[in-house]
Order: structure tokens, then C-alpha cells, then sequence
């Protein structure tokens, strides 16, 4: 038995749940064009993509409020709605040119897609990334076809880390049985959102999770690529 089996008692799991960002592709090149570009708008100093990278995770909505407080533009670390709304639209106009300029699979990513296709597992794309997106980054890459469903950030009321987004995906794909599925993920949003839903979680320890070590989250497993995983 490898790593995944053994997460399974011996088999295959019957689904697995991916994040995106900072799981399957690095998009944040493309991400701090993208937030620079509304900067630039408001004439405000350029960022490093350093910093866009502890900015990534919690949705888009989040990354322009992160952005604009950096900024300067809060009171009391809280945005005006209307201009956050206003600039969110401008980041999303900006991100929709160049979305998929920059960004790459990481190492491993293409491996055990296919290890998994041979095996006849389905797979899925569960991200807080806003779904109009994500379709052009995985045609980009050529890695669409190995996805049957994509639940995006703006698809349900909630996101990770709540459960919903993993449980309606496990809805839809009429795999409702917590011990057939899998959620791979990078950050503590995947990582609770599992555990809130009740399955395992693998966490890679090369995404983006705000500095903090993935460990510290207490996934199932963590691996360093996604090749530890292939059976």
C-alpha cells in the first residue's frame, strides 16, 4: 500500500476533491498583476508578490480587502462596502486579462492526475477562487479534462472553511459516503473545511497559507508533492 491507499484501507478512494491555488497551480504571478493593476488605478505604489502571496486563500473579496488596508485605505482596518465592491469589480477586470499568463502546475500535479484517471477516480475542483475563472486556468493548462464538476467562492452562500462547498460537490457527484472521498488542499481553509465535512484531508506543504506551517493544522497527511500520493 502507498500513502493514499493506505488512507483508504487498501483501496482506491472513489472521488477526490482538489483546491486550486496553491494545490494544483501557482496563480500567484498572475494574481499580483492583477492586484497591482487596481493599485495602479487608484495611484497607489506597486506591491512585491511576496506580500499578494500571504494576501491568497480566503477568496477574492478578501484579497482586494487585504490589499486596499495595505493601502491605506481603512479606517479602523475596515473598508467603505460601496469602494470595496467598486474595487473588487476593478481587480476582477484586471485579473480576467491575465489570468492564466503566468501561472503553472506544480511539480507532480499532471502525474497523479493521470495516476488517478487510470484509476478511475473522479475528480473535482473545490476553491474559493470566483468560478468565472477557473475554467480558462485548466483549459490553460490542459488539465480540464480530468475535472467533472467545479465549485467556485461565488457558487454557494458559504466557502471554505465550511463545509457546504465539499458536501454539495459530494452531493452532485452522488458520492455522499465520507470513507470514498478525499480533499487535497494547501491551506487551513481546505483543511477544516474536510474535517467539518467530515473526510480526510492531505495538505501539500508548499501553498499558500498565510506563513503559518500547514502542519500546525493537524491535516490526515501532508506531502511535498502530489507524486507521494501516486499508487
Amino acid at each position: 500500500m502507498n500513502k493514499l491507499t493506505r488512507l483508504f484501507n487498501g483501496r482506491m478512494p472513489k472521488m477526490v476533491m482538489f483546491d486550486l491555488d496553491g494545490t494544483l497551480v501557482d496563480s500567484v504571478p498572475d494574481i499580483a498583476v492583477a492586484a497591482n493593476g487596481m493599485l495602479a488605478d487608484l495611484q497607489k505604489p506597486q506591491v512585491e508578490e511576496s506580500l499578494v502571496r500571504t494576501w491568497v486563500g480566503n477568496g477574492a473579496a478578501k484579497l482586494v480587502e487585504r490589499a486596499l488596508i495595505n493601502a491605506g485605505f481603512a479606517i479602523d482596518e475596515v473598508i467603505d462596502p460601496a469602494f470595496h465592491h467598486a474595487q473588487l469589480d476593478r481587480f476582477k477586470t484586471h485579473y480576467g486579462q491575465h489570468s492564466s499568463v503566468n501561472t503553472y502546475l506544480y511539480d507532480g500535479v499532471l502525474a497523479f492526475l493521470q495516476a488517478l484517471s487510470a484509476n478511475s477516480v473522479e475528480m473535482t475542483v473545490v476553491t474559493n477562487k470566483p468560478r468565472e475563472f477557473v475554467p480558462n486556468i485548466l483549459r490553460s493548462l490542459n488539465i480540464d479534462k480530468y475535472f467533472s464538476h467545479i465549485i467556485g467562492g461565488n457558487d454557494l452562500p458559504q466557502r471554505k472553511p465550511a463545509p457546504e462547498p465539499l458536501l454539495h460537490c459530494m452531493k452532485i457527484c452522488e458520492c455522499t459516503q465520507s470513507d470514498d472521498v478525499l480533499m487535497v488542499g494547501d491551506s487551513r481553509n481546505d483543511i477544516e473545511a474536510a474535517k467539518n465535512a467530515g473526510i480526510p484531508v492531505v495538505a501539500v506543504n508548499y501553498g499558500y497559507n498565510q506563513g503559518r506551517p500547514v502542519e500546525t493544522d493537524q491535516p490526515t497527511l501532508v506531502v511535498s508533492s502530489l507524486v507521494e500520493l501516486i499508487p
